[in-house]
């Protein structure tokens, strides 16, 4: 992560722009990254989530910009829904319901601005943005999608990606912000989870909340000691290429010709 106090604003970084520089040209797509505040295993920070979200859209709007896309990156949403962490001091959690209240008005923020496509740019797994996107896109003619970041990418190239707090998400921090974990691997937590006490969850077909500190000792979900920052920077390079051209493909995008017949 750079250190903005004596950088040049980053392309199509809206925090860092002045209003001369945002007020020309077109900006056809916008990514808002959704971020959380949570303890992630004992050697990652608190703000890992909304980190990483915030630095893949940066570095996503710069991408698309040197290849003709205009992509703005908005400020990242800190707080995530956390519903079954409270538990764990100082998780800060916000209902999806808020959530949706708060997309609808950035959503009508964008749309006298040419904004053609939003991309809800996910970093935290709590989130699940798609009831919001069912919702809210039949009232406006800005195209709705969501993107997973980590998803994006190939994680073959981890031994156990994980789920929290593990290889990927650990190797992505150290790449993009290394002071911020712990530099004593010796503290790290493993990651290990309790397996749920019911046959339908852990064969997949059933679903329910997980208690955070029932499932885990550490608060980490797969284990991270072999992440290392190469990987890590590979990973999101990756990731941020393939977004990249989904802004790209979003920005030339027919609203009413989105599927097509072979």
């Amino acid at each position: 992560m750079s250190d903005h106090g004596n950088a040049a604003p980053r392309p199509g970084v809206l925090a860092e722009q002045t209003w001369p520089a945002m007020r020309e040209g077109a900006w056809p797509v916008a990514l808002l990254p959704f971020g959380a505040t949570e303890p992630h295993n004992t050697h990652l920070p608190y703000g890992t989530d909304t980190m990483l979200g915030a630095e893949v859209a940066a570095r996503v709007a710069a991408h698309a910009i040197a290849n003709g896309t205009g992509v703005v990156a908005l400020p990242p949403i800190p707080f995530g829904v956390n519903t079954t962490q409270l538990d764990l001091r100082f998780t800060i959690n916000i209902m999806p319901s808020t959530q949706l209240l708060v997309l609808r008005d950035v959503i009508r923020s964008l749309e006298p601005n040419g904004v053609r496509a939003l991309v809800l740019l996910n970093a935290h797994g709590g989130n699940e943005l798609r009831a919001l996107v069912r919702e809210l896109q039949p009232s406006t003619s800005i195209i709705l999608s969501i993107v997973n970041w980590w998803q994006a990418a190939d994680a073959s190239v981890f031994r156990e990606p994980g789920d929290h707090a593990g290889e990927l998400e650990t190797a992505a921090i150290m790449h993009i912000a290394p002071g911020l974990v712990d530099a004593d691997r010796s503290r790290w937590g493993n990651g290990q989870v309790n397996p749920s006490i019911f046959d339908g969850t852990r064969a997949g077909w059933a679903w329910l909340p997980r208690r955070w500190t029932q499932l885990t000792a550490d608060t980490g979900v797969g284990d991270p000691r072999s992440a290392t920052p190469e990987v890590g920077a590979q990973f999101m390079a990756q990731a941020v290429e393939r977004i990249s051209g989904f802004c790209a493909q979003l920005a030339v995008a027919d609203a009413d010709a989105l599927w097509r017949s072979e």
